[in-house]
């Protein structure tokens, strides 16, 4: 039996092929630089699981998968190279996982989790059984990956290294081109080029959005090579138009109505009008592959979310606590827009990580405009990921932009400090919402621990 190693195996990416792969039979190890629940899940499954990274756990691997974050360094790598063992990108293994399947591969700077599991779950609800590998775990099934029954399989491509042009998939959607990973892709043009790349690659159609430039961009070049466009929005021209879009509090709400007829209103249960417009692309989509319209609003209506997708993590001494997976300057500003409406008159509190020291350079006031839709903000040091520290690139260039009073702004570089600083703002009835794609998810937790402690 074919036995493939995971170097980097708790990631979310790749920890979704190894369930899919542990599921169709396949003998599957891996290593993670420290323990964590996606480990002791894959353990659960069967999977080999390692804490630390060795070049013995690679022996008697058929295959070795590796993800952009996984340096050549890596010793297992290393070892897998010397021994002449296949070595595959976390792409090429996905792709693999395609063949033989209606793939629709989820793309775009923004939105890709939570479009990727509204289609998911509104398919799901239409009795379908589809394969899904997503880079979030679906609240509904509690995970990141399944291997279906059905021959549909929804899958989140990431643009980040260019890696989504291995799919070649029978349908895609583009939610928003917006330039990112500039630390790859060099300049704008080339990222708005790859998404050219992509949908080239597409098999059968490719679905739109009609309110963001990028995407219209796109969907002209799309027309131009003859593909099947369909295209979502609020915009006029759009196919499937949002009708009467309301966000407020935690839920949204529209007519969706498809080349004049009126298919029906989608109320989406998550706060949000960039969510709401996520629930079209999904909407449209499952139309276009075939399923029923009403079965896939009812899916919709449903939808409890993803985890780190405005994610509440609990409430004390009157205070909620939220999280968000936010790192890019129109999401952290999409995410405080959708938790003002969730205030009810308190104050929001916005915890901010900045995410690889090329994007904080690159976006730093962005960030700062942004974050200045928030009553109170404290902006951590950033989270640098695959890169190494640049001299003069930190949290505060971030805390420097935004144009708030002083005193409504901290830039708090010890980690562990950030708990007591959110605290010692926080009153009752304020929002907490921390952001970004590091381990600010932990900050969390810890201020409601505190919280608790001096409710008591």
């Amino acid at each position: 039996m074919t036995r493939v190693h995971f170097v980097g195996i708790g990631g979310a990416g790749m920890s979704g092929i190894a369930r899919v792969l542990l599921a169709r039979g396949t003998a599957v190890s891996g290593s993670d630089a420290k323990d964590s629940v996606a480990l002791a899940s894959l353990r659960a499954l069967g999977a080999d699981v390692h804490v630390g990274h060795d070049p013995a756990h690679v022996q008697g691997a058929d295959v070795v998968v590796v993800s952009t974050a996984i340096r050549e360094t890596n010793p297992e790598l290393v070892a897998a190279r010397a021994a002449g063992i296949r070595v595959q990108r976390r792409a090429e293994a996905l792709a693999e996982l395609l063949v033989g399947y209606r793939a629709v591969a989820v793309a775009g700077t923004h939105g890709k989790t939570s479009t990727t599991s509204m289609l998911t779950v509104a398919a799901q609800h239409c009795g379908v059984d589809p394969s899904f590998a997503i880079g979030g775990d679906l609240n509904e099934a509690g995970s990141n990956a399944h291997h279906g029954s059905g021959d549909l399989f929804v899958v989140e491509a990431d643009e980040s290294d260019g890696s989504f042009l291995v799919y070649a998939p029978h349908a895609a959607i583009v939610t928003n081109v917006e330039p990112d990973h500039l630390d790859h892709h060099g300049t704008a043009e080339a990222y708005e080029q790859v998404f050219r790349d992509f949908v080239d690659t597409v098999t059968g159609f490719v679905v739109m959005s009609a309110d963001d430039p990028g995407a219209r961009a796109l969907a002209s070049y799309a027309r131009g090579r003859g593909l099947d466009v369909h295209t979502y929005g609020t915009a006029a021209d759009a196919d499937l138009r949002m009708h009467e879009l309301v966000a407020s509090g935690g839920s949204s709400s529209y007519e969706a109505v498809l080349r004049g007829r009126r298919l029906g209103t989608v109320l989406l249960p998550v706060a949000g009008q960039h969510m709401a417009r996520n629930s079209a692309a999904a909407l449209l989509t499952g139309v276009q592959l075939g399923l029923p319209h009403s079965q896939l609003i009812e899916g919709l209506a449903g939808f409890s979310g993803v985890r780190r997708r405005m994610e509440l993590k609990g409430s004390a001494a009157g205070i909620r606590v939220y999280d968000d997976y936010a790192h890019h300057p129109t999401e952290v500003r999409a995410q405080l827009e959708a938790a003002r409406g969730m205030t009810g008159g308190g104050r929001l509190i916005a915890v901010f990580q900045p995410h690889m020291y090329s994007r904080t350079a690159t976006f730093a006031d962005a960030f700062g405009s942004a974050l200045a839709l928030a009553d109170e903000v404290v902006v951590m040091d950033v989270y640098g990921a695959r890169e190494d520290p640049v001299p003069g690139v930190t949290g505060g260039l971030v805390a420097a932009a935004v144009r708030l009073p002083a005193e409504h702004v901290l830039f708090e570089p010890s980690w562990t400090a950030v708990p007591d600083a959110v605290v010692s703002r926080a009153v009752a009835g304020d929002l907490v919402l921390t952001l970004g794609a590091g381990d600010v998810t932990q900050i969390g937790p810890e201020v409601l621990r505190l919280l608790e402690g001096g409710a008591e």
